[in-house]
């Protein structure tokens, strides 16, 4: 079964409802500070100027990025790059938007006419955080494929389910996981095209390195529809098998401007380092859209595992204006000594994916001088509650009410009276549970 989630589905979902179960409400922590917003004036502002408009047409790859790359040919683009990578090793990458749109026409070229993959066919992409994933993801928005994530975790019983699932025709991983679908390719009647990203040949792949340096970089994008399928994110799989959620080329092309202009306060001139895996749809959220919907610079870090010293010099060493983690990864971070560090260029914290704890965000903020402002949302929704700059954070709250949502506290007996139109969602923290209307 698949969900397509659209921009209509976003727009016009009737109330996300917080229902209280036990407990008391914890007071304002005393101390709170508050940051100036660069893209709007105070939250009420934001909530009431909010407005998307929809086109019937729209490609995230031809209206966004392409346009950025106008801009910055003019002159009237910072100069900060598109993408920065690095392996901490000394390697390096940096491109341009229009490096970014060169390179992303060609891989685009070898899905199309190597690999003769039409409009609609599904990709699946396995790769760990190098290059190579952003430019996969650009690729497929110029072609019209629909791209599917994965994480490098997966066994071979999950990308088996996954590829027999979506019927998707190509795969894109490395060398640590071609052998696995090469185990499980016989049982997989719609894959026939399988490319590696690698320095050495292996039987029966096509070496996506050297493709790309035969390709011509000379493409035109498809002209996709805004309510056409865009990418498929596999659920974890909490209460059951996952399930498949898909994406339009609106829903997130669009719909994340929410995260990128509000909750991540971005713009031109900001350097955003999102530590999520590139299995996952905060990938999408904060390594792909929501920083080039603003026209900021998306670092990277290949992190094969993650490191607090690696963090800290990261942070200490690159001009990241604006660092994104979970709160696992805060809790690792807060444990180890910092006095050594200065974060000079960093003026924004962000957390998702799970509840934070008081004593995780008053250390960050003891050892930084810098809030955490945590977020909520979904694989198959965009920011539904945040805490904005400019507000005051509440200690075990996560915020208000994004501006593509309408959020409801309710009674116990609020939610008798809907129970029969609530789909449950998983509990967020004590003592709450959140309910969709729809």
């Amino acid at each position: 079964m698949l969900v397509r989630v659209t921009m209509k589905m976003l727009r016009y979902a009737k109330r996300f409802q917080c229902i209280p179960i036990s407990g008391s409400v914890r007071a304002l922590h005393k101390d709170n500070r508050t940051a100036t917003p660069q893209n709007f004036f105070n939250y009420e502002s934001m909530k009431q100027d909010f407005k998307l408009e929809i086109p019937e047409y729209f490609n995230f790859a031809n209206d966004v990025l392409d346009q950025w790359t106008d801009m910055e040919k003019a002159g009237k683009k910072h100069s900060n790059p598109a993408f920065w990578w690095i392996n901490g090793k000394g390697k390096e990458v940096k491109w341009s938007f229009e490096e970014l749109g060169s390179l992303s026409r060609k891989l685009a070229n070898v899905l199309s006419e190597a690999c003769t993959l039409q409009r609609g066919d599904r990709v699946i992409l396995i790769l760990p955080r190098v290059p190579e994933w952003w430019l996969t993801n650009v690729a497929c928005l110029r072609t019209g494929t629909v791209l599917i994530p994965g994480t490098t975790q997966l066994t071979q019983k999950d990308i088996l389910y996954r590829l027999q699932s979506s019927k998707a025709k190509c795969i894109i991983t490395n060398d640590i996981l071609a052998p696995a679908i090469d185990a499980i390719a016989p049982k997989c009647e719609n894959l026939h095209s399988k490319l590696i990203v690698s320095q050495n040949s292996r039987e029966g792949w096509g070496n996506l390195k050297e493709m790309m340096k035969h390709a011509s970089d000379s493409h035109t994008c498809v002209k996709t529809k805004h309510n056409e399928m865009m990418a498929i994110f596999f659920t974890s799989g909490t209460t059951g098998s996952p399930k498949m959620t898909g994406h339009t080329h609106s829903s997130f092309g669009l719909g994340l401007s929410v995260n990128g202009r509000f909750w991540l306060d971005l713009t031109p001139s900001d350097v955003m380092w999102n530590t999520s895996d590139t299995g996952w749809a905060k990938s999408a959220w904060s390594s792909v859209f929501s920083p080039w919907i603003q026209g900021a610079c998306v670092f990277a870090h290949y992190l094969p595992r993650f490191e607090p010293t690696s963090i800290f010099q990261t942070l200490s060493k690159y001009p990241i204006t604006v660092f994104c983690s979970a709160p696992t990864a805060y809790r690792m971070l807060v444990q180890n000594d910092m006095t050594s560090y200065k974060f000079k260029s960093l003026k924004h914290c962000v957390s998702a994916g799970e509840p934070i704890t008081n004593d995780v965000t008053e250390q960050w903020r003891n050892k930084t001088g810098l809030d955490i402002y945590e977020g909520y949302g979904q694989t198959e929704t965009v920011l539904i509650c945040g805490n904005f700059k400019g507000m005051k954070i509440k200690p075990g709250s996560m915020g208000k009410p994004s501006p593509a949502f309408d959020v409801k506290v309710c009674t116990s007996s609020s939610r008798r009276m809907f129970n029969n139109s609530i789909c449950t969602l998983p509990t967020l923290s004590p003592p709450y549970k959140l309910s969709l209307f729809w």
